[in-house]
């Protein structure tokens, strides 16, 4: 199969979706990978390195209009869509429900659109978003306590303190893999850690990891209320969407990641390991070339076929919604996965 990896052209977007690593793997295997030019400059890498690993370097045109299977970052943005040929598999974070515009005009390109967020496993995880949410809740931290420095809108606070002066005080919402990385990283920090979440059980969890360093609190309104007066810093990581559990919270960019409201210095990056893009591409690598692998061994319909993760990865089939959610976004009926051809 022809492999094809772009660059990702989203605003400040470094990351790549294969490592020189990767790009060996499926070499080795026989597939043919096309690279575009200095697409892995971001991430450290250079294409003499994907061509040591067998890739081949492009353009951009090389790559969309050869590949069988396209490797992604982000979605597709709108220059990006006409390039899309009828049949060719797309694998990328997508997050479609909310973009029901992105939905119809990849459904008019034919593509098969399947997104990492929504590979899922039997016990309900989710393989290829954890590794993008554990550098979010762990980066969530690092960037708070930058901008908490008076120099850029914060409170002027040091998160570990220093003897006679108390140490910073951070509250994180939710207790899955976010959280659990935030508090990670704060504790390194020697901030005081409380950690919120509705199952008592992660909480106890929490306890017994941090070895009842953080104090676990479980979360109802009023507790939120309390535990966010005190706060020197507070981190949204209510199931993965880091942030978006905030009323006040809005998107925004790297090149402006905050703003103030109600004298609130607010942070809501929406792609936050694109910061660190040799982390988050090695570590998405890690995570997505199993899959990929499948999908170039067998082709996207058998890969589907025999893997139930790879099928509830499936949004759109040859331009037909099958996701539920993202068919409620935009008024159809889903395409049940057995009628997928």
């Amino acid at each position: 199969m022809i492999v094809g990896v772009p660059k990702e052209i989203k605003v400040a977007e470094q990351r790549i979706a294969l490592t020189p690593a990767g790009a060996r793997a499926f070499s080795d295997e026989g597939h043919r990978v096309l690279v575009e030019a200095g697409g892995g400059a971001g991430s450290g890498f250079r294409d003499e390195e994907y061509v040591a690993a067998g890739a081949e370097i492009t353009d951009v045109a090389g790559v969309w209009d050869k590949a069988e299977l396209v490797l992604k970052v982000k979605e597709p943005l709108a220059e990006e869509v006409p390039r899309i040929r009828e049949g060719q598999t797309l694998f990328t974070y997508l997050h479609l429900a909310p973009m029901p515009d992105l939905v119809r005009a990849l459904g008019a390109r034919g593509v098969i659109a399947i997104a990492y967020e929504t590979v899922e496993r039997a016990d309900g995880s989710l393989p290829l978003l954890t590794p993008m949410s554990e550098v979010a809740g762990r980066l969530a931290v690092q960037e708070g306590a930058h901008y908490l420095g008076g120099a850029y809108g914060g409170r002027g606070i040091l998160l570990s303190g220093v003897p006679g002066v108390p140490h910073g005080n951070v509250v994180i919402l939710g207790a899955g893999t976010v959280g659990l990385n935030a508090t990670k990283a704060a504790l390194g920090l020697g901030a005081d850690v409380s950690l919120l979440d509705v199952n008592l059980d992660r909480l106890r969890h929490a306890d017994d990891v941090f070895d009842g360093r953080v104090v676990t609190i479980a979360s109802n309104a009023f507790n939120i209320e309390q535990a966010v007066r005190r706060a020197d810093l507070l981190v949204g990581g209510v199931l993965v969407d880091l942030g978006g559990c905030v009323e006040t919270i809005r998107p925004t960019t790297l090149l402006e990641p905050v703003y103030t409201l109600h004298s609130v210095l607010h942070y809501g990056v929406t792609n936050m390991p694109a910061l660190v893009p040799r982390t988050s591409t090695y570590a998405l690598t890690n995570a997505t070339l199993p899959y990929a692998l499948e999908l170039a061994r067998k082709g996207p319909a058998r890969a589907v076929r025999e893997s139930a993760e790879l099928a509830r990865g499936v949004n759109l089939w040859r331009g037909r919604v099958v996701y539920p959610a993202v068919a409620a976004a935009v008024g159809e009926k889903p395409l049940p996965l057995d009628d997928l051809r």
